[in-house]
């Protein structure tokens, strides 16, 4: 019922009002209170007098009738004389307390030197409008803030909603308005509208189709890094330098590239018969767009990288960013983007059509110097039993330790996936059962105790994958001890543009690394396997020493 009914139903009961509540009180008195409605309104109705009174003495009614109108006249005309006395005299106090409250406020601003009396009436009295026009315009934007305030609400909440639509989230989009308080606002309704539109426009990609490319630490300093002695060479090799992974994002990008996460692409789903299964996802993006995976290993900067032109370790700084400290060949300690996180965080954020509903890359972990540039393995723990004395002791493992998790957690709140590239960075392909297994069970205790949750990703060391091009079986230990292991996205190298495979209990899929010596290789002419995402004539950086061949 609205309010306009119950108002209406109101005024036409009125006379039952206080008969309806007592029936509500007293339902089984229901009938005699009903019959009593008539003498109710008889006896409480002013203007009426009993019919035995007029019948038994008319004349002294009659006369009684002009005594009592002239008391009551009487009576009024004293009410309302003392009523008028009683305002006159509230309002005389009031005056005089405002008075008194002015010359006292008066005498402190005289006292005090902030009000000066030949001001008012002198030269600077211009001053004096000024301040007083000053006062009314803050007390008028005050008063209009309130007004503003809601039109700002719902600009940051349609930027807000804007960047979800421009990483593809248009469900999310809708549903940040939808459920906002401006959602009836034909504003808010012609942008529903917008990403609904979008959404219907955008094509399921073809999820056999996804390339993924990958990197290993990036390196600032080429000077220090790229020397010409064995260490030299092989991070001259295997590692990207900065320029080029940011020329590598705005090509990619250019070419209509947008990133994802391996979960985007399937995932393990319970049945209704209680059992496990990979499901394949659909992603859906505008026609053109291309899905591509970007992992980076070995996100643990080693002691032996340290002071060789690459970030320290990882921190967040004063904002809670994901950032990188890094000592240059002077020695001079500074926290900036110096590797993947930053880098990639800055492009999407000013790029949010990069990314899949939010997804960054893959962060790859070995164990045994700690990770995310901490010495946090077990190693290092004087209290351990698997301290070893070849490692320095690390004091501050238990901080540490702590601080690891705020970061893994902050790359996960990000965006980014983690990923097992097992504790020793050993070879999957060449190894012994049992020795995976005793890797797998240090990693899990150095490095998955540090997560926010299970890992179930694992990228092969050296690309070396515990099968070839067919399926995984259950006739495969290696597999069968990775699955129990709770891993579920299994990632080796072979360089190719593309190569996916998904069965029931995993999906697999090679990678591409986009490092010294396969973008030299493109670069000098002598192989052509990069053409479909970069061209390597822009990208290469030419401090690199040359040639570049594999070790």
């Amino acid at each position: 019922m609205s309010l306009k009914d119950y108002s209406r139903r109101n005024s036409q009961n009125r006379d039952d009002e206080i008969i309806d509540n007592v029936t509500r009180i007293n339902p089984e008195g229901s009938d005699t209170v009903q019959g009593q409605k008539s003498s109710y309104r008889q006896d409480y109705d002013y203007g009426s007098k009993p019919s035995q009174y007029m019948e038994d003495d008319p004349v002294d009614e009659k006369a009684f009738e002009e005594k009592l109108a002239q008391r009551r006249e009487e009576l009024r005309s004293r009410h309302r004389e003392r009523s008028r006395k009683r305002k006159m005299k509230r309002m005389t106090h009031t005056f005089i307390a405002v008075d008194i409250i002015l010359l006292l406020v008066l005498g402190i601003l005289i006292g005090t030197g902030k009000l000066n009396l030949s001001g008012i009436f002198g030269n600077s009295g211009n001053s004096s409008k000024t301040e007083t026009t000053a006062a009314a315009e803050t007390e008028e934007e005050t008063t209009a803030a309130p007004e503003t305030e809601p039109a700002q609400v719902l600009t940051e909440l349609i930027a807000q909603s804007d960047r979800q639509a421009m990483m593809y989230d248009y469900d999310a989009a809708v549903e940040t308005l939808s459920t906002s308080e401006f959602a009836e606002s034909p504003e808010v309704q012609a942008k529903i509208q917008e990403y609904e539109a979008q959404k219907a426009a955008c094509v399921p990609f073809d999820n056999s189709q996804i390339t993924h490319v990958f990197f290993h630490i990036l390196c600032e300093d080429t000077e220090r890094a790229f020397t010409n002695d064995a260490a030299g060479k092989d991070f001259n090799q295997v590692m990207t330098t900065i320029p080029e992974f940011e020329a590598i994002l705005q090509q990619m990008y250019d070419r209509g590239y947008v990133l994802v996460g391996l979960h985007d692409m399937a995932e393990m789903q319970t049945q209704e018969d209680g059992t496990r299964k990979m499901v394949k996802k659909q992603i859906m993006l505008p026609e053109g767009k291309k899905a591509f995976v970007m992992s980076e290993d070995d996100v643990c900067y080693y002691e032996y990288m340290e002071g060789k032109g690459f970030a320290d370790k990882m921190v967040l700084d004063e904002n809670g960013k994901l950032k990188l400290q890094y000592t240059d060949a002077q020695g001079n300690v500074s926290i900036g983007d110096y590797d993947i996180v930053p880098i990639l965080d800055n492009f999407v954020e000013a790029h949010p059509d990069f990314s899949y509903r939010g997804a960054k890359a893959i962060m790859a972990f070995t164990g045994y110097n700690g990770v995310l540039g901490y010495r946090t393995d077990e190693t290092y723990d004087a209290s351990s039993e698997n301290r070893d004395p070849k490692m320095k002791a690390n004091p501050n493992i238990a901080e540490d330790r702590e601080t690891v998790k705020k970061l893994f957690q902050a790359l996960v709140d990000d965006g980014y996936e983690l990923a097992s590239h097992s504790w020793g960075h050993i070879n999957f392909t060449n190894r012994e059962l049992a020795d995976l297994q005793r890797d797998t069970d240090r990693w899990e205790r150095n490095v998955e105790s540090l997560m926010p949750g299970n890992c179930d990703i694992i990228l092969y060391p050296f690309g070396a994958d515990i099968g070839d091009w067919h399926p995984y079986s259950t006739e495969n230990d290696k597999f069968n001890m990775l699955k129990a292991a709770g891993f579920d996205y299994f990632c080796n190298v072979d360089s190719n543009p593309v190569w996916v495979q998904y069965t029931e209990d995993a999906v697999r899929q090679g990678r591409r690394n986009l490092d010294g010596y396969r973008l030299w290789m493109d670069y000098s002419g002598e192989d052509n396997r990069l053409s479909d995402i970069l061209d390597v004539s822009t990208v290469f950086d030419t401090r690199r020493p040359t040639p570049i061949t594999w070790n």
